[in-house]
């Protein structure tokens, strides 16, 4: 049995002063952290393009050839008490 757990976050850049709240899946099986290319865009959040492509797996542990992550954005994170300032990859196009 699946069960998904959501939980809702703060999401703030640097120049930003109030920041979003959102709600996320928490996915215990993933080795990195990754938005939406739509949700950027949707938010404004700023990207940075990064010099060296990041390939990704599918979830049988093949390269997926056809998805690099080739941006990324800087956020600070915060749920409840905790605050976590890290760079999310997001999915190329």
């Amino acid at each position: 049995m699946l069960r998904e757990v959501i939980v809702k976050i703060k999401l703030k850049q640097k120049e930003d002063k109030k920041g979003i709240v959102v709600e996320v899946l928490l996915d215990s099986s993933t080795t990195g952290l990754v938005m939406s290319l739509e949700f950027i865009e949707k938010n404004k959040f700023k990207t940075m393009r990064l010099e060296k492509l990041i390939y990704i797996r599918n979830i049988n542990g093949i390269f997926n050839y056809e998805r690099l992550i080739d941006h990324m954005v800087e956020v600070e994170l915060f749920f409840k008490r905790y605050k976590e300032k890290m760079l999310i990859r997001e999915l190329g196009r």
